[in-house]
């Protein structure tokens, strides 16, 4: 059964402002134009990502949202969804993966193989656009509510992320820390790492 918190997230965040690095990285991507959305929750980017002509392979862990996209998509033959895990998801070739606040959630034991096929499934030139978990973050904490949410975390330094752009031209890095209250309603400190980066030419991984 879906958390109230869950419920909340993704109501909260099915039609929220689009992100700049997200209008950015599109304007960086030629053809074909192939994305997949990793953790695509309530379908927000995979809307934006059609307006842009983009073919689009989403993929959630939770049924709730692959519903929601289903319903939202319906009808529509360039957007494919899957219940999978990072883990478990057959990527496509791809010439933009987005990841936004989804890889928080890759188990870190499972993360250095995740990311290699990220890397793999992207065309030279293609660009990542994602984001991830700081140390300093309420969801790294001791106080977060795994039960009410997801019970894997993914914590990074700056030096681990920017050692993830080995073979990428970094776009943009932007390190955001803030304060203020989550789509549940409760206060949360936010220690995130924003990046776009294009895949350097013939780089195989």
């Amino acid at each position: 059964m879906l958390s109230k918190e869950k419920q909340e997230y993704f109501d909260a965040t099915a039609d929220r402002e689009i992100r700049d690095d997200l209008r950015k990285a599109v304007k960086l991507v030629g053809n074909p134009r192939v994305a997949i959305d990793c953790g695509c929750g309530a379908g927000r980017d995979i809307a934006f990502l059609r307006s842009e002509e983009f073919i689009v392979h989403g993929f959630d862990i939770e049924e709730e949202s692959i519903k929601r996209c289903r319903d939202r998509f319906e009808g529509d033959d360039h957007v494919h969804l899957s219940l999978a895990s990072f883990g478990s998801f057959k990527y496509p070739s791809a010439s933009l993966i987005v990841a936004d606040a989804s890889l928080f959630f890759c188990p870190e034991k499972e993360f250095s193989g995740v990311w290699r096929r990220i890397k793999e499934s992207l065309v030279s030139n293609g660009v990542f656009c994602g984001s991830f978990l700081g140390p300093e973050d309420t969801m790294a904490s001791l106080s977060y509510d795994q039960e009410a949410y997801w019970p894997d975390v993914l914590v990074l330094t700056e030096r681990q992320v920017k050692k993830c752009f080995s073979g990428f031209k970094v776009v943009s890095f932007t390190e955001h820390k803030m304060s203020g209250v989550a789509p549940g309603g409760e206060p949360h400190d936010w220690h995130v790492y924003s990046v776009v980066a294009k895949k350097e030419s013939n780089n195989g991984n």
